[in-house]
């Protein structure tokens, strides 16, 4: 095929998905679980699955279930826990998840994940301990995220650490 139609600068995407529409493995953060899930319709609306153990995404417990809402553009940027394991799930509106390998060891090390995920598209996305994360809500309407956790949040010595979303050593700007 003749390269004279592309216009200067103009770069081929890369695959985002497989035929299988799983996240394509080369951008996939190690330990990060992405589980697309159906809606079940039914003749009075429809159900939606937000998490199965016997998914086999992981193994922990769940220690607590919360419900973010985030407002349109909102960002809920940057954090990570030590030793807690997120399962987000986005059952209303449109939502980036990012995250960011900064585990030394790991073999995705340095490495950004985004995911879109929402209403049209549920899925749930699994964020092993000590990867950063960030949330944006995207659209006009509010983005309700539901996170099932494997521990508890500890009032007294929470597990949850923060740098701001613009923060120079992570690889990626949510505005």
């Amino acid at each position: 095929m003749s390269a004279e139609w592309l216009l200067p600068g103009a770069t081929k995407d890369g695959a985002s998905i497989t035929a299988e529409w799983e996240p394509a493995t080369d951008r996939c953060i190690d330990g990060v679980h992405f589980r697309e899930v159906r809606h079940v319709i039914s003749s009075t609306g429809h159900l939606t699955e937000l998490y199965r153990a016997d998914w086999g995404l992981d193994a922990a417990d769940v220690g607590q279930v919360f419900q973010v809402a985030l407002r349109a553009g909102a960002v809920s940027a940057w954090h990570a826990h030590g030793t807690t394991r997120d399962r987000l799930f986005v059952t209303r509106g449109s939502a980036r998840i990012v995250l960011y390998d900064n585990r030394p060891g790991s073999p995705t090390c340095g490495r950004v994940q985004e995911l879109r995920v929402g209403t049209l598209r549920p899925g749930l996305v699994v964020v092993p301990p000590r990867v950063w994360h960030g949330v944006q809500a995207l659209g006009a309407g509010t983005a309700h995220v539901i996170n099932i956790v494997d521990r508890a949040y500890e009032y007294g010595n929470p597990d949850h650490w923060r740098v701001p979303d613009d923060s120079p050593h992570i690889p990626f700007r949510f505005r």
